[in-house]
Formats: C-alpha cells, sequence, structure tokens
C-alpha cells in the first residue's frame, strides 16, 4: 500500500473548505448572528411570540454553521502538526494511524459541509415528516414498506438525528400498512426530500412456499415540518375527525382508550393519523401539525408547478420510480435518477444511504 501524501490531502480539505466559506459569505453568515444574537437578547422578545420563534431559530441555525466551519478550521490546522509529531514518535505505526483517522473524518465532514452548501430551498433547513406506504405487492410489498422505515431509521441513527414516530399502521399477515415519522435536525428536510418517490424491491420472496422471485412497491412521501410563521389557512368545516383505538403488531391492542386520531381534509383527500400519545388531545395537536405539513408541501408544489408550466417544463415529477433494490438474481441497488449504484444491498437497507442523497442532492442541484 502506497504512503499516503499527507500534506495533498490537507491542501484538498483545505480548498474546498475555502470554497465553502466563500459560498457561505462566512463574514456575512457572522455579522448576521452578531445581529439575531441582538435582537434575541431583548427583553421584550417574547411578547411576540411567533417573530421570537423565527429570530430564535435562525440564529440556532447561524451559529451552527459557524460553529462546523471554525470546528474544520481548527481542526485542519492541527493536521500538520499531528503529521510532524507522528514522525518523531518511535512507534510511527500507532501514530500515524491516529493521523489516518482525523484526515478519513475531516474528508467526511468536509464533504458533508459541501453538500449543505447546495441547499437553499425555502424549507430545506427544516425537520422533516417522512410517509412510507406500501403500494402494489400485497404482503411482499407491507413487508418492503417495514423494510424501508427500518432503513431510514438506521440512516437517522448513524446520523444521530432525533427520531419521533407519530403513527404506524401494521397489516394484518407481515410489514406495514404505512408509518409517519418525524426527523428532527438542521436540513433534515433539504437531505431527506430527494428520498421521495416510489422504491422497488426485487427479491425471492420469503412468503412464497415455492421461492419465486417477486417485485414489490412502497411510496416514500417527505415534506416540511411547519412553523408558527406559515400560514396554512384550515376550517374546521373541512375536517373530518375520527378517534379508534391504537393497535400494534397483529392488531394487538396497544391502548385501552380511543386515544388514536384520524383527520381527514376533505377539500384534498388528504388523511393524517397519529397515535403516539397516550391523550387524544396530544394525538390530535400533532396530527393538525402533520395536516399542515401536507398542506403545506402541496401548496408549494402547485407553485412548482405553475412556474414549471410558465417555463415549458414538461418532464414530470422526477420523485416516481426513483429507485430500485435487487437482492436476487444479483445483488445491487441503483437511483434510477442519478444512475448511482452500489452492489452492496444490505449495506444500504442498513442504513448507508449517503451517496444515494449526496448523489440526489447534486442532480436536483443541476435542474434546477
Amino acid at each position: 500500500m502506497a504512503a499516503r501524501e499527507y500534506q495533498v490531502e490537507i491542501d484538498k480539505i483545505d480548498l474546498t473548505l475555502k470554497s465553502i466559506e466563500q459560498v457561505l459569505n462566512l463574514p456575512k453568515l457572522m455579522e448576521n448572528a452578531a445581529l439575531l444574537e441582538k435582537q434575541a437578547s431583548e427583553p421584550n422578545l417574547w411578547d411576540d411570540p411567533q417573530s421570537a420563534q423565527i429570530i430564535t431559530s435562525k440564529l440556532s441555525r447561524a451559529q451552527s454553521t459557524i460553529n462546523k466551519i471554525n470546528n474544520i478550521r481548527n481542526r485542519l490546522n492541527d493536521l500538520p502538526v499531528m503529521v510532524e509529531l507522528a514522525n518523531s514518535e518511535t512507534d510511527k505505526s500507532a501514530a500515524f494511524k491516529e493521523v489516518d483517522k482525523e484526515l478519513d473524518e475531516l474528508t467526511t465532514v468536509i464533504n458533508d459541509l459541501e453538500v449543505q452548501t447546495l441547499l437553499s430551498g425555502e424549507y430545506d433547513e427544516r425537520d422533516a415528516l417522512i410517509t412510507i406506504r406500501s403500494e402494489a405487492g400485497g404482503v411482499e410489498a407491507a413487508d418492503w414498506a417495514q423494510m424501508l422505515m427500518r432503513m431510514y431509521l438506521r440512516y437517522c441513527e448513524r446520523h444521530n438525528y432525533k427520531v419521533e414516530v407519530l403513527e404506524t399502521s401494521y397489516a394484518e399477515e407481515a410489514g406495514i400498512k404505512s408509518t409517519t415519522f418525524r426527523v428532527s435536525a438542521l436540513y433534515a428536510y433539504g437531505r431527506l426530500s430527494v428520498e421521495q418517490g416510489t422504491h422497488r424491491l426485487v427479491r425471492i420472496s420469503p412468503f412464497d412456499s415455492q421461492s419465486r422471485r417477486h417485485t414489490s412497491f412502497a411510496g416514500v412521501e417527505v415534506v416540511p415540518v411547519v412553523e408558527q410563521s406559515d400560514h396554512i389557512e384550515i376550517e374546521e368545516k373541512d375536517l373530518r375527525i375520527d378517534v379508534y383505538r391504537s393497535s400494534g403488531p397483529g392488531g394487538q391492542g396497544v391502548n385501552t382508550t380511543d386515544s388514536a386520531v384520524r383527520i381527514t381534509h376533505s377539500p384534498t383527500g388528504i388523511v393524517v393519523s397519529c397515535q403516539n400519545e397516550r391523550s387524544q388531545i396530544q394525538n390530535r395537536a400533532t396530527a393538525m401539525a402533520v395536516l399542515q405539513s401536507k398542506l403545506l408541501e402541496r401548496r408549494r408544489m402547485e407553485e412548482r408547478a405553475k412556474l414549471d408550466a410558465l417555463k415549458g417544463d414538461n418532464s414530470g415529477s422526477w420523485g416516481n420510480q426513483m429507485r430500485s433494490y435487487v437482492l436476487a438474481p444479483y445483488q445491487m441497488v441503483k437511483d434510477l435518477r442519478t444512475d448511482f449504484e452500489v452492489g452492496n444491498p444490505s449495506a444500504v437497507l442498513d442504513g448507508d444511504l449517503d451517496g444515494f442523497i449526496e448523489a440526489g442532492i447534486k442532480w436536483r442541484k443541476g435542474r434546477e
């Protein structure tokens, strides 16, 4: 194995970091953060809760980005010193393992930050609501939907994203009919929105006694979480609210009271449910927040469709039929939009989605 050219790699990271600082306009970002900090310290800040939330949210995001850049810069400045010290150690092998580890971690962090600079959409910084539904394929599709749920939960676990499962509807034989969960992290929506669309699985069915190959489908919907500053008017007369008893796998009762809530928005046909709280009032509030998020996304998509029509964009939605997972007769996962593919479906289904998400973000940016 050839020796690593440490200075070449350090210079490459430094060049990327300078480019990121330029794109983000670091001096301006720091100036805005100082202004927001001053506004946030005003004694009458919370007299207007809506304005206060906007200010504190913007401040938190600005400070997070600044701290991340400063942390990378400090670690990068320390690397040449680490290399120099490693060269002076008696046990060079052990010392350079530490250098290699730090360099690899910095490369991953800088690549992640570089992708973040591509997320400039109106809602990209927000938390995300992910809904997964089984589609064509019967019990196969229900099992596939549950596999996808696990895949995204494992991805969030890898990145230390907070996840709150709001509702899960289990299928009779195996798997799930649908699930909705919230992912809380900076740029969660911007990153995960590229996962929206139909996911196709080809495998030898574990439910087929003749071990035949089956194809099944599941749909993934990703919407941004609404904030108090969003104006989504919902008329009470347009809602049908049903309460029911929460249930677990196989129809097993979770709660002994009718605390789960299902809300149907008549004008759009959108249906949302929540069963994770013990209180019917809490479940209703959460379900309303989910409905608002879906209506916000619907409004955004309608506005985008109008712009596409004005521009003569007849390419259709990029979200449908977006990825194929093949487990038999060969092993492959391929994104049908970006052509990014890997030959290790097990790793992907265990949450290793970074390559697909990064390729999706770059592909989307190239289409704008």
